[in-house]
C-alpha cells in the first residue's frame, strides 16, 4: 500500500547556511538511500520556503489568490516521501527516521485507491 509521509518543520530545524545544515542534508541523503535500497521509495521532494507559496480559492465561480500558505501555523509543510509499504506499521517506522521528525512532525497517510 502506498503511504504519503508529509513532512512539517518548525523554526527550530537547521537553516541553509547554518553549521548544522550540511549534516542535516546528509541525514536526509542516508534516509533516501535506505528507502530506495529497500525498494519502497516511489517519490519525494523538498518544497521551497512557505514565503514562496500561493493559495488559490474559488468561490462563486471566481478564483482568488493570496500569497502564503493556506493557514498560519507553527509548522510548515516542507516536503514529502511517497512510499510503498506493507502496512501502516512499516510506514511509521520510516517516518520516525525522517530527520525533520526531530524538529516538527511527519504525518503518515494512506493513499486512496479508486477502482
Amino acid at each position: 500500500m502506498q503511504y504519503m509521509l508529509l513532512i512539517y518543520e518548525d523554526n527550530t530545524s537547521p537553516k541553509p547556511g547554518s553549521p548544522e545544515w550540511e549534516g542535516y542534508l546528509k541525514e536526509y541523503g542516508v534516509f533516501t538511500e535506505e528507502v530506495k535500497a529497500k525498494g519502497v521509495f516511489i517519490a519525494g521532494d523538498a518544497l521551497q520556503p512557505v514565503t514562496t507559496a500561493t493559495t488559490v480559492r474559488v468561490r462563486g465561480g471566481k478564483a482568488a489568490t493570496t500569497d502564503g500558505p493556506f493557514a498560519e501555523t507553527k509548522e510548515m509543510f516542507a516536503g514529502y516521501y511517497l512510499l510503498d509499504c506493507k502496512d501502516l506499521d512499516e510506514a511509521i517506522e520510516y517516518a520516525e527516521k525522517i530527520p525533520s521528525a526531530k524538529y516538527g512532525a511527519v504525518e503518515v497517510r494512506p493513499v486512496m485507491v479508486f477502482d
